[in-house]
């Protein structure tokens, strides 16, 4: 079983940074894709970035929305995965889901296509 735990979410203004944070348990993030969603009040799920293995290594895609602002990292000794938000604007407050699938050969922007949820953490940002 795979329990993804985030943290990392508060209040904020705009322009400001803010790092969330994915603790996995039960794989090891060798062995699984991750992903970071986000869901604002009253719209759909919406795909912010992952972080994929790849031959090479990983690979990481981000969302065009939120590109030039966002990165995602690992770090496999802790078995975490890090959101890094940089120049926070208003649109980007939502809950933040890490998400993971556990098929290496799965790569999707899709929400359908991961199987494990974390909890949700709430990001406002302050206009």
């Amino acid at each position: 079983q795979v329990r993804l735990a985030e943290s990392g979410g508060g209040l904020v203004q705009a322009g400001d940074s803010l790092s969330l944070s994915c603790a996995v348990s039960g794989r090891t993030l060798t062995s699984v894709n991750m992903a970071w969603f986000r869901q604002a009040p009253g719209k759909e799920r919406e795909f912010v970035g992952r972080i994929t293995r790849s031959a090479g290594g990983i690979i990481i895609d981000i969302a065009d929305s939120v590109k030039g602002r966002f990165t995602i990292s690992r770090d496999n000794a802790k078995n975490t995965v890090y959101l890094q938000m940089n120049s926070l604007k208003f649109e980007d407050t939502a809950v933040y889901y890490c998400a993971a699938n556990l098929n290496l050969g799965l790569i999707t922007k899709s929400a359908v296509g991961y199987s494990y949820w974390g909890q949700g953490t709430q990001v406002t940002v302050s206009s």
